[in-house]
């Protein structure tokens, strides 16, 4: 079956996290799968990142992982994937993902998850593609970060049309909706 999106995705490859988060990250995979959208993510086994693409895979879902070669025995990169596309560094792998994602989804993680949605608003930001990054705010997790994009906007650091380049969503349930919502955001203004 062809993906009907490819959604990417952006979080943790720590484990040990809140059950919330590992649980929203299953649920994130499986809802990957249900819809038909392919996950692409970072490509590790470990921490959210696996825990999302072992769901999606359960599920009998597609998924691409893409990891940089120096990363691939500290994030241990996911050896199940049929596609597992391995880079040289860090700014590859989101070029990589930019490039074969519809729209951006950030679940809970560090500063490197931190980097990757930064970077992706900003590519937004200076017309390197209009692809919306959705935050998924579990337990108010990424609220402080969402009040920094207030604050800027607030100071007048935030030009108008970068509100459509990022969203933010509750709980992962929502996901599907806010994906189909931000592809035709992103397609009408790639024709406009």
């Amino acid at each position: 079956m062809r993906p009907t999106m490819s959604i990417g995705l952006f979080c943790s490859a720590s484990d040990g996290l809140p059950a919330a988060y590992e649980t929203a990250a299953r649920d994130f995979g499986r809802l990957c799968a249900v819809h038909g959208f392919r996950l692409v993510y970072g490509g590790s086994g470990r921490g959210l990142m696996g825990l999302a693409a072992h769901a999606a895979l359960a599920g009998g879902g597609q998924v691409t992982g893409v990891m940089p070669r120096h990363l691939a025995g500290r994030e241990r990169a996911e050896t199940r994937l049929a596609d597992l596309r391995m880079v040289d560094s860090l700014a590859e792998r989101k070029q990589v993902m930019a490039d074969l994602s519809d729209v951006f989804f950030v679940l809970p993680g560090g500063v490197g998850t931190l980097d990757e949605a930064f970077e992706m608003v900003t590519w937004y930001d200076i017309g390197l593609h209009r692809k919306a990054t959705v935050f998924v705010d579990i337990d108010a997790f990424w609220t402080p970060v969402l009040g920094v994009f207030e604050h800027l906007d607030r100071q007048k650091m935030l030009r108008a049309h970068v509100r459509g380049g990022y969203d933010r969503i509750a709980t992962v349930d929502e996901m599907p909706a806010a994906a189909m919502r931000h592809r035709g955001t992103a397609a009408a203004e790639a024709v406009a």
